[in-house]
């Protein structure tokens, strides 16, 4: 294959043993190494459907750019009528056992325009009836997160289905991959949460920015608890400004457990706590930058 040395990004590794998946770490190392997607199977002894699935959570993981072709086309979305939609239940039968799972989700049977929504999701996206059933049952645990006790309306699982067929997300590999990248990332935010003490509320836009490149960073919990304790120390609480200064540096030190920082703080030349310490000048530009935001 192409290298003969193979250097893993520690964000990549963090990624991948998060997901817990070995098809997907076995493909990315295969990849890293030059390999060819399309004799996967040859030389990975992987089923189409394994491979697939494992590509699936690399995408999903930003770890591999390849293109999908998605089967939704953008344009302008077309408006299905009455007729349409019994014509469609009176002629197929996969649509109808589509309602009939749709309605057992939700709780409620769905109106006529819920049947055009759904008809949308078949017709103009391209979506099977087993990713739209994925979809719905993503859309309702969501709700159900956020404290909502009625379920999510055709309305609002619409928009995430759009938003699916604009990320190529039309298979269930493609979708399975998404709901457990997404389960797993709104774990880690909830964690952070916790750690940095905020309680009884949603992290704000600009927060989540923050936490999320971070998580991308691959900092270990402990790391991130040791960046937070130097910030209250430091600025007398949490200061989103300079507790990201402080990550970013030791990002790009490579420095993503504790273990790491604390043996880059005790190498010669290196002044104590340099790692994490920000200067009086660095802070300071940190302050006018809250205070203008």
């Amino acid at each position: 294959m192409g290298n003969e040395n193979l250097t893993i990004p520690y964000g990549d590794l963090h990624k991948l043993l998060a997901m817990a998946s070995a098809d997907a770490a076995l493909l990315y190392l295969y990849l890293q190494s030059g390999g060819d997607m399309t004799r996967v199977e040859e030389k990975l002894h992987m089923q189409p459907r394994q491979a697939e699935a494992a590509a699936a959570v690399l995408r999903q993981l930003g770890l591999w750019q390849e293109a999908r072709k998605a089967s939704f086309q953008a344009g302008e979305r077309p408006r299905y009528s009455e007729t349409d939609v019994m014509q469609a239940l009176e002629r197929d039968n996969d649509f109808q056992s589509l309602q009939g799972e749709v309605q057992r989700q939700l709780g409620r049977f769905l109106s006529s325009e819920d049947l055009k929504i759904l008809l949308g999701f078949t017709r103009y996206l391209g979506l099977g009836n087993d990713v739209i059933s994925m979809l719905v049952s993503y859309c309702r645990e969501r709700a159900r997160r956020k404290g909502n006790i009625r379920p999510p309306s055709l309305w609002s699982i619409e928009k995430e289905a759009y938003a699916w067929a604009e990320q190529g997300i039309d298979t269930v590999e493609e979708a399975a991959a998404f709901i457990r990248g997404r389960n797993l990332r709104d774990s880690a935010l909830e964690k952070l949460k916790n750690l940095l003490q905020i309680r009884g509320r949603n992290l704000t836009p600009g927060e989540t920015r923050y936490a999320d490149n971070w998580l991308q960073m691959g900092f270990e919990e402990d790391a991130l608890a040791m960046a937070y304790e130097k910030t209250c120390l430091n600025t007398g609480g949490l200061n989103w400004a300079y507790m990201n200064k402080i990550l970013i540096r030791w990002h790009e030190m490579g420095l993503h457990t504790v273990h790491a920082i604390k043996s880059a703080d005790k190498k010669p030349g290196v002044p104590k706590g340099a790692s994490g310490q920000l200067g009086e000048a660095e802070l300071e530009a940190i302050r006018r930058i809250m205070q203008e935001g």
